[in-house]
């Protein structure tokens, strides 16, 4: 199924970096990833709860690239 998505990623090799930014976000609210990638079985709020927790990570890194700090 991960070859059927349409998004694009801007820059593809930030491909692994949200991947990981997936699993620290699942880890962190109790989600459970699904093995084979396929998240239509994943339900509505555990799958907003991982949206949410990574737009606000994704502000944060961004906040302090703007800023001239650190990750």
């Amino acid at each position: 199924m991960a070859g059927s998505r349409s998004n694009q990623l801007v820059v593809p090799q930030a491909n692994q970096a949200i991947q990981q930014l997936k699993l620290e976000a699942a880890q962190e609210l109790g989600v459970q990833i699904p093995q084979d990638g396929y998240y239509g079985n994943v339900s509505t709020r555990d799958a907003g709860s991982l949206g949410g927790y990574i737009t606000k990570k994704l502000v944060q890194i961004a906040e302090q690239q703007l800023s001239g700090g650190s990750r």
